[in-house]
């Protein structure tokens, strides 16, 4: 005797079913295309960068540029102490006679010149009185001689003094050169260095302006890179929009199937049960349930 035995099926509607088959369908031949990913690129350094750099590099007086300064400020300073130890010497009179009047000697001549005449003056006034030779000439010749002598000295010793401050005045004129010289070696120094300092800034300045233009082109490469991704990937976002909409669609169709399976005779149950019975005695056995 055959008994029924009903199965239920639920299943998609066909149309969602369809749908769902042509979207794994076009799902896998999408999936099967290689896609060429684009390539992440690097922006190169702009040209404000490239001619900071070439300014900066020592051919071009940037790093180091400082260099000629303190080699021209080595040798004014250089130049200074030789100055100064000749000022710190004393003036020989070697020295002073390079500052003496060089027409000392017609001074002297116009000088005796003057005083012979005047010699010669009172020798005649003495004849005329009847007295040369007398103790009164003697005394008068003896005056201007004295007075020629004391006229002779006093102008020599004003040449001295002249061609000393002379040659004090040089002295103390290479002093002054000799500081002049070593303020302006600290100058030369100085000016070095705010030389550098300010090309530095201008240097720095520029290669700074040229990362903000790198950076605009980086932002630029990376914007075109994900606009790329973007469109490479839409196929598969809307192939994934429609998976997530299939994936709440409803079953709404069910469909009742039944099939029939042959009785089975008292032997046959009791065959079975005793099998299943000699099976149960065993793993009683087994589990140490009868000692």
């Amino acid at each position: 005797m055959a008994t029924e035995t009903q199965i239920q099926i639920v299943r998609e509607d066909p149309a969602i079913e369809a749908y769902k088959l042509g979207l794994l369908e076009s799902a896998k031949k999408l999936a099967d295309q290689p896609i060429t990913l684009p390539i992440q690129q690097v922006a190169q350094m702009s040209g404000l960068q490239d001619q900071a750099i070439t300014a900066a590099s020592p051919a071009s007086g940037g790093i180091g540029g400082y260099e000629a300064y303190l080699q021209g400020a080595g040798q004014t300073m250089g130049a200074a102490p030789s100055l100064i130890d000749q000022s710190a010497q004393g003036i020989t009179g070697a020295q002073i006679a390079q500052y003496m009047n060089p027409y000392q000697q017609a001074v002297q001549s116009e000088i005796d010149r003057a005083f012979n005449i005047q010699k010669a003056q009172a020798a005649q006034q003495a004849v005329g009185q009847g007295a040369f030779g007398g103790g009164r000439a003697a005394i008068q010749q003896a005056e201007i001689g004295r007075n020629q002598a004391q006229a002779l000295a006093q102008a020599q010793a004003q040449n001295f003094l002249q061609a000393q401050q002379a040659a004090m005045g040089e002295r103390q004129r290479q002093l002054q050169a000799g500081q002049s010289l070593g303020q302006l070696g600290l100058q030369q120094a100085s000016l070095g260095e705010l030389s550098q300092q300010s090309a530095l800034r201008d240097i720095q300045t520029q290669f700074d302006l040229g990362k903000q233009q790198q950076a605009q082109q980086q932002a630029e490469l990376e914007a075109q890179r994900q606009s790329d991704l973007a469109q490479l990937y839409e196929p598969y976002q809307r192939y994934s929009f429609l998976s997530d909409i299939y994936k709440g669609a409803p079953s709404s169709q069910q469909t009742i199937a039944s099939a029939t399976a042959p009785n089975v005779s008292p032997a046959q149950q009791y065959l079975g049960l005793g099998i299943a019975g000699l099976s149960a005695a065993a793993g009683a056995s087994k589990a140490g349930l009868f000692g």
